[in-house]
């Protein structure tokens, strides 16, 4: 803890780069010169010693190229400290939500897009296929890094739930966040569930694709609606254009692709959890959209 304390210069708050579940995250060196990122739980992140180092090891062994790689982790007293890898570019959410006022921004091309959501599907799908199955509930862009070739990291499992082959895990309380949340955990299921984690994938294909936040409400004809149901109603009047973000350079651009894109992205969107794809199958069609386009 020492070593973490002194390459985060006692958490100096000028070296936050996140605001992550549960604690902050911090970008710092080692001794060995190792930039990592350090996560610093609020106290009542974990609520025993035992459970924190168990949860821990179980997600420290997890290793897959689109999953962000857990280094370590820190106990001492009160203070419950996580050690992960450096991810270089930040979150998807700075790239689809900042402008060129910023100097480092560059807007993501379509090919960029959809091979960054190829690589949360792919970890997604890891996760649920593992024998004891991890449910992350907390899918966004903020929760997705990119790392110097744009390639996709899911990262912060704060809410995660190891749950067993019946793919469900009970919980008190609904978890995640406004906007990425299924209907079913907004209606009162306490049920955790990889169908969980599909919808939120979904929601996601759209902000990727749209730019647009899916807890900002859009106005239309002088009321507020939800970015889904706005963008759903364009799609079913086949006005798939209009859902794209306007940034995205027209260069390599697929219309045809954008087309099958937003199908798949509405699957997973169902408002029925069993009428949703699994994410192998979704892995499955995005194979398919890259290779016949």
């Amino acid at each position: 803890m020492s070593e973490v304390s002194e390459a985060t210069n006692n958490f100096d708050s000028k070296l936050i780069i996140g605001d992550g579940s549960f604690g902050l995250v911090y970008r710092a060196k080692l001794s060995n010169g190792v930039t990592v990122a350090v996560k610093k739980l609020s106290p009542d992140a974990f609520q025993g010693l035992r459970e924190f180092r168990a949860e821990m090891e179980t997600l420290g062994k997890l290793r897959h190229p689109n999953i962000v790689k857990m280094l370590g982790y820190c106990a001492s007293g009160l203070d419950r400290v996580l050690i992960y890898e450096f991810i270089e570019k930040g979150s998807l959410d700075q790239w689809l939500q900042s402008s060129s006022c910023n100097s480092w921004w560059v807007p993501l091309s379509w090919e960029l897009r959809v091979n960054i959501i190829r690589g949360v599907a792919n970890g997604l799908a890891f996760l649920h296929r593992l024998d004891n199955v991890i449910v992350h509930r907390d899918i966004k862009p903020s929760n997705v890094l990119l790392d110097n070739d744009f390639e996709a990291h899911i990262a912060d499992f704060g809410l995660a739930r190891r749950i067993q082959a019946a793919y469900s895990h009970v919980s008190t309380q609904a978890a995640g966040t406004m906007g990425y949340m299924p209907p079913e955990y907004l209606e009162g299921c306490m049920m955790a569930t990889v169908k969980g984690d599909v919808y939120s994938f979904g929601v996601l294909m759209f902000e990727v694709a749209s730019g647009k936040r899916p807890n900002w409400p859009i106005t239309e004809n002088c009321r507020e609606i939800s970015m889904l149901d706005w963008a759903k109603k364009r799609i079913a009047e086949s006005k798939h254009v209009e859902v794209l973000d306007e940034t995205i350079p027209t260069k390599g651009f697929k219309q045809d692709q954008a087309h099958e894109f937003f199908k798949i992205a509405n699957l997973c969107t169902n408002q029925k959890p069993s009428e949703r794809p699994y994410m192998s199958h979704v892995v499955e069609m995005l194979e398919r959209l890259t290779e016949a386009f």
